[in-house]
This record gives structure tokens, C-alpha cells and sequence, in this order.
């Protein structure tokens, strides 16, 4: 099957031509999808598009009159997609629902300890020869109560990942994982999981049930001084209220990976570009918050799990076996 390859990078190419060993026609292209870029795909059969490509009605459309009946998605999200479109174009779209649980859980301890320990400060002190310890202070997680939102494949190797280190672990999720049960988690209603969590990290979708989840009100319900650790979903946090949190210094530490405006240029290479969103400029001016680019599923395992799954929809698909695999359907 001949694909578009869309918003790739070396990296990228690098796993996708290594898995798929020449089994499928990969045409590889810099560029992320829209209206003018479609043209690229020629005669492919499909395309294969990352969370920056622009697969809306009119994208959709122009792609049909091209022959493409399938979009693989090089990743879990489905948002930039027009699901209903697809349908009413007869355009199949298949997805990763998951790579590497443990690469997101363990960025998400990555940014605990880094906004713990300061160690994003402590790094440039040192390389200015600053050797003063003076707001550096951390304090142990041994002890200290984590909540968990979200308890799926992700946010139960995060859960326990920090009871190894000696947290006592709370979590808020609608489906009980009766084996963290067990091992001594408790389930416990979002006024209550508020109350007690000294750190907060999320790992749920984003649905109409949890979206803006951290809002105001939720902010005020905390802790004060709540570390806040966000590797989920942008739009689960509602970000004028955790900036309004950290001026209050309700949230005393805020980690993200993720952020709510879409498109926001994560994945590229903008410092000669002027930052337009003022709400995220305002959010990097505060010394205890640390936000890294969208790369917690960044690993040499995630990415070759990434490549598998995305390379067996194709196979399936011209097997005219996708539903038995990852096809989107709504």
C-alpha cells in the first residue's frame, strides 16, 4: 500500500522504515496536513498523520477526491479529526491507542523531582557558578500522599511507581483497578481526593466529564502549596486558573507537558517565531512551574511501539481486517 507520511521527522523515519521493512510504499514528507499540503498525495491509497496535521472536512474531502480511503494516526489522539466527515466520505481512520505507559509515568516522576528538588534552577546556578543552595529547598516523597486521576494503563504504572518510592497513593477514576485496590490505593470521591493529596498528577482522556477537571473551584479545593502534574491532556487543566493558583500560591509547583490551545506548536522549532499566547507567556514566568514540550511518550520503546501498531492498521486495513485492530469509529 503506498502512504503519505505526514509531519515526520529523522526520528520518525528512521523507526517507521526500520518496521516496516519494505512491506508498504512510505512517501515521506516534512510538512504537516492542510488544504494546500494535500496535493502531496499524489496516488497514495492512505496517509499517515501526526497530533499537528489538520484533518478537518475540507482536508478530508480533498483527500477522498484523491483516492485515500484511510488515515492512520501515528498517536492516541483523534481530535484533529473529523470523525463524522470521514464517515459520510467513507474514509476509514485508525489510531495508537497506547505505546508506552511507562515513558508518560515515568516523565510525569520526572517532573515531580524536578520541581521538588528545583533541579531546573539548581542546573543553571551551577553553570554560572552559583553554588547557593538558597531556594532550593525540596522536601522527601516518602510519606506524602499522591492522587492519581485516572487509573488506566498509564496512571497505574505512575501509581505504582510512587508507592515504590513510599508515597501513600489515592486515586479518582470511575472504573476501579481492583488490583492497585488491593495493593492498597483508595478510590475516593474529588472533594475528598482534594483534601488529602499533597501532589496531583493526571492521567485521564479528555471528555465532557473532564474537561477544565482543574478549574477554579477544584483549585480551591486543594492543598495549599499542591504540586500539580499535568502529562495527561492539555485541556484537562483549565490554565488561567492554575496561573490564578499560583499567584495565590494555592499550587506551589506546577509541571505540564501538555497544554490546552491546539495547535500550539509543540513538535517544531519556533525560537526565532514571537510568542503569540500571552496566557502561556505568563505561565513561563513563574519560578516554580516547569513545562516541557509534549515529549513524555519520547522513547526509544515508545516510538518502536508506535511504528508496530501503525504499520499493523495499514496491513490490516489492506487486509480488509482493520476493525479487528485499532480503527476509530467515533
Amino acid at each position: 500500500m503506498k502512504v503519505a507520511v505526514f509531519s515526520t521527522k529523522s526520528y520518525d523515519r528512521e523507526s517507521l522504515t526500520q518496521t516496516n521493512a519494505g512491506r508498504h510504499e512510505l512517501v515521506f514528507h516534512d510538512v504537516a496536513l492542510n488544504v494546500k499540503t494535500a496535493a502531496l498525495v499524489e496516488d497514495c491509497n492512505a496517509v499517515c498523520c501526526f497530533v499537528n496535521d489538520q484533518l478537518n472536512a475540507a482536508v478530508l474531502k480533498r483527500l477522498s477526491l484523491q483516492g485515500v480511503t484511510l488515515v492512520v494516526l501515528r498517536c492516541a489522539e483523534v481530535q484533529q479529526v473529523d470523525l463524522a466527515a470521514a464517515k459520510t466520505l467513507g474514509i476509514t481512520v485508525a489510531r495508537v491507542p497506547g505505546y508506552s505507559p511507562h515513558a508518560v509515568a515515568e516523565h510525569a516522576l520526572g517532573l515531580i523531582l524536578m520541581l521538588n528538588r528545583h533541579l531546573h534552577r539548581a542546573h543553571y546556578r551551577v553553570r554560572e557558578n552559583d553554588y547557593s543552595l538558597n531556594g532550593l529547598l525540596g522536601f522527601d516523597l516518602a510519606g506524602k500522599t499522591v492522587g492519581v486521576i485516572g487509573t488506566g494503563a498509564i496512571g497505574s504504572v505512575f501509581a505504582r511507581i510512587m508507592q515504590a518510592i513510599g508515597c501513600k497513593v489515592i486515586a479518582n477514576d470511575p472504573v476501579v483497578d481492583e488490583s492497585l485496590q488491593a495493593a492498597g490505593v483508595a478510590y475516593l470521591s474529588l472533594d475528598e481526593f482534594y483534601k488529602q493529596a499533597d501532589i496531583i498528577s493526571l492521567h485521564c482522556p479528555v471528555n465532557k466529564n473532564t474537561r477544565h477537571i482543574i478549574n477554579a473551584a477544584a483549585v480551591e479545593a486543594m492543598k495549599n502549596g499542591v504540586m500539580l502534574i499535568n502529562t495527561g491532556a492539555g485541556a484537562l487543566v483549565d490554565t488561567e486558573a492554575a496561573i490564578e493558583g499560583l499567584k495565590t500560591r494555592k499550587i506551589g509547583y506546577l509541571g505540564l507537558d501538555v497544554y490546552e490551545a491546539p495547535n500550539h506548536g509543540f513538535y517544531e522549532d519556533n525560537s526565532n517565531q514571537v510568542l503569540q499566547d500571552d496566557v502561556f507567556a505568563r505561565l513561563l514566568t513563574f519560578p516554580n512551574v516547569v513545562v516541557t514540550g509534549h515529549q513524555a511518550f519520547f522513547t526509544r520503546e515508545s516510538l518502536a511501539t508506535i511504528s508496530e501498531q501503525t504499520l499493523e492498521n495499514i496491513t490490516a486495513f489492506e487486509s480488509g481486517k482493520l476493525a479487528l485492530v485499532h480503527q476509530v469509529t467515533e
